[in-house]
């Protein structure tokens, strides 16, 4: 599991008797952060759905514990006072009626932009829908594994019928050992390029000409992923020339069947951290929960020290425990604590 991983300390052997080495994992408070600034628009959300759930369009609050809970039910007050642009509060004080939320007249309206929104993502959602497929070693996954990450993906909570159902030429739905299966209908080789090699073809890191290491780890090329060390690492020479030589070595695709794979081979291995990278690259935020991860690790083939493949390459990964769950974030989608890349939805 990733769970608790923050307190990982990763033991190397020595010789002579000599006591074994610690690395300790580098915190990147930029991204710590992204997940606290996650909290408030998370219950913000969540009391948006209530409100919109209801015909009449309001909630009382005496009713709000039975929709959000006994103790989650104060830290929804406490929103809805903090936040009056997007919650209003009528009744109550001397009032004949009982004190209500609703949404103010600015929210309603950016509430109603949200099916335009979602509209003009619907091509985007189809296509990677179909690319996570593809991903896949026998281009199906379990429908429960696509539904945990629908949110994180954009996808709309009926997607089962809104998208699935509506592109029969993509998708079909069938059952094997009694598990419902999301299966892709036809193999596009136009969708089988990664989001490393689409920036790949605008090279963010100019050649020097020289073949010593880059001190940030950063390589011009095919085969290269961006590299960001935290603030406090600081590599040494020897480091240095061993990611050189990792940046440079070529691979098979991640969409290409592994199968075929001996897995224990370097390529194969560099492929794994590709397909992690792929998979990150397909949600709206480039973050997924540790679980969500796990959930993909049969169908997607990836390590089974998973953990320690993210943790080794922490200049692509960033591993958290801050918010509610535990995270794996891609570091090149954010630049400090903000996405880089947002789509109409978000």
């Amino acid at each position: 599991s990733l769970l608790g991983y923050r307190r990982i300390q990763i033991m190397h052997k020595t010789t002579l008797g000599r006591k074994p080495k610690k690395k300790i994992y580098h915190t990147v408070q930029e991204l710590d952060r992204v997940m606290e600034l996650q909290k408030k628009p998370a219950m913000i959300l969540q009391l948006i759905s209530v409100i919109q759930s209801q015909k009449s369009g309001v909630v009382l609050l005496r009713d709000l514990e039975k929709f959000v809970g006994f103790v989650d039910k104060w830290n929804h007050m406490a929103v809805i006072q903090k936040y009056p642009t997007v919650f209003r509060v009528s009744g109550g004080h001397g009032c004949r009626s009982p004190p209500a939320v609703t949404l103010t007249d600015k929210a309603k309206l950016i509430v109603s932009m949200e099916p335009d929104a979602r509209a003009e993502m619907e091509p985007i959602l189809v296509k990677n829908l179909r690319k996570l497929l593809m991903l896949s070693v026998d281009c199906r996954l379990p429908l429960k594994t696509v539904d945990s990450v629908a949110n994180e993906m954009g996808l709309p909570s009926d997607f089962k019928n809104s998208l699935v159902l509506k592109y029969p030429q993509y998708f079909s739905l069938n059952e094997v050992n009694r598990t419902e299966y999301l299966h892709l209908e036809n193999w596009d080789s136009s969708l089988a390029v990664t989001s490393r090699e689409e920036s790949a073809k605008r090279p963010p890191f100019p050649s020097t000409g020289r073949s010593r290491a880059s001190r940030d780890g950063n390589f011009p090329g095919p085969f290269a992923f961006r590299i960001e060390f935290p603030s406090g690492f600081r590599p040494h020479l020897k480091y240095l020339e061993h990611l050189r030589r990792w940046q440079k070595m070529d691979f098979p695709s991640p969409y290409l069947n592994p199968r075929r794979l001996d897995i224990p081979d370097a390529k194969a291995r560099k492929r794994a951290v590709a397909v992690l990278h792929e998979l990150l690259s397909l949600t709206v935020e480039k973050r997924l929960t540790s679980d969500q991860v796990e959930a993909f690790r049969f169908e997607l083939r990836l390590p089974t020290r998973l953990l320690l493949c993210l943790i080794k390459h922490h200049g692509i990964f960033y591993l958290t425990n801050k918010g509610v769950f535990s995270s794996v974030i891609l570091k090149e989608g954010y630049d400090g604590s903000e996405l880089v890349h947002k789509c109409p939805l978000l």
